[in-house]
């Protein structure tokens, strides 16, 4: 079996019994849903590449390409409830622009309903404990759209001029924003405040302070300080060129990372424009864990197929080989017995057992 689809399961099981912890139920969705759902939704895929056949019935029916918009078309309002779902799903999609379809495993949760700052507090701890499971080295980047769209407002700019500052943002683009400040007449003293977020970068420490100071009695600073001010110290980063769809996003953003792969292997946030959209009354947030991602990284990871290869000979008696499996497989070892050597077996040690 391949090595880096072994590792990939031993992540979905950490991943799984995490959000099991902590009350998300696991959601089990159709392998293809209608294509309607998909094509009105398209800027809120991962890809926009979607395998589509027609149903005995007529219908334009597509190969999943995402989870999240099969829960939130299933999902029903009901005031003053919050339901916690986990999930993790094959979906259908290029994992790159010109790659062909695979069938890519996704990972993670969704929290809809009557959202409060628990719940904001909780979805960003389980995101921040998800990369704990995949590597020692991992950085949860946090931004808030209603801080941004909140400065940017304030400017009374253009909508062709607020798009291109979206777009500054997202590239930390300093000189072009300035540009484009200069050609709406935005006051020296606005851009400012605009330069000023996108430089804020850092440490919750290092952020905080600084913003208070620049945009006192925000709210939405005030909300996101109190909600990453419980987690636990070093779990996030301050990065307002998070930006996701923000036709579909609102609230708290997020992406994560981790050491030796050069995308975001996790992303979420709040996406209750998204729940408008599709009729929905309730809140949402939550996030994906892309394994597609991971696979470099599993793979490099994996260096044995078992820690110990057990050789027996025809003169060991069965019950002595089952004694000696049941020795190592209670110190934690994983065991494959053997009469010979597998060519394309890798092991860390050898034991024999009833002769050479």
């Amino acid at each position: 079996m391949d090595e880096a689809l072994l590792s990939e399961e031993k992540t979905i099981l950490k991943l799984r019994t995490l959000y099991r912890k902590y009350g998300y139920q696991p959601y089990k969705m159709n392998r293809f849903e209608e294509y309607d759902l998909y094509v009105r939704n398209k800027d809120f895929l991962v890809s926009d590449n979607i395998i589509t056949f027609t149903d005995t019935d007529g219908k334009l029916m597509a190969l999943k390409p995402d989870v999240t918009l099969s829960i939130v078309k299933n999902s029903k309002d009901i005031k003053g409830t919050v339901q916690k779902l986990c999930y993790n799903e094959y979906v259908c999609r290029t994992s790159a622009p010109g790659k062909p379809f695979r069938e890519i495993m996704q990972a993670g949760l969704e929290c809809i309903g009557d959202i409060d700052d628990y719940c904001r507090y909780e979805v960003l701890l389980l995101a921040s404990e998800s990369l704990k499971q995949i590597a020692d080295t991992a950085v949860l980047a946090v931004s808030h759209l209603g801080i941004i769209t909140g400065i940017l407002d304030s400017l009374h700019v253009s909508s062709a001029a607020y798009g291109r500052l979206i777009q500054c943002i997202g590239a930390k683009n300093m000189h072009e924003a300035s540009s484009v400040c200069k050609e709406e007449g935005v006051s020296d003293e606005n851009f400012a405040l605009l330069s000023s977020l996108m430089s804020a970068s850092g440490t919750p420490d290092e952020v905080f302070p600084v913003l208070k100071t620049l945009f006192p009695k925000n709210s939405d600073i005030e909300t996101l300080e109190r909600i990453i001010s419980h987690l636990p110290e070093g779990a996030v980063k301050i990065d307002f060129s998070l930006l996701n769809d923000m036709h579909y996003y609102n609230g708290i953003v997020f992406q994560g990372f981790v050491n030796g792969v050069p995308d975001a292997v996790l992303s979420g946030g709040e996406y209750d424009l998204l729940m408008q959209k599709m009729g929905k009354k309730s809140k949402a947030l939550g996030f994906a864990v892309y394994l597609d991602k991971l696979e470099f990284l599993l793979r490099e990871r994996n260096d044995y197929d078992v820690d110990t290869l057990l050789l027996y000979s025809d003169a060991a008696a069965p019950a002595d080989v089952a004694k000696k499996i049941r020795e190592l497989t209670a110190a934690g070892k994983s065991v494959s017995a053997q009469k010979s050597v597998p060519g394309n077996l890798r092991f860390r040690e050898t034991i024999t057992l009833g002769g050479n």
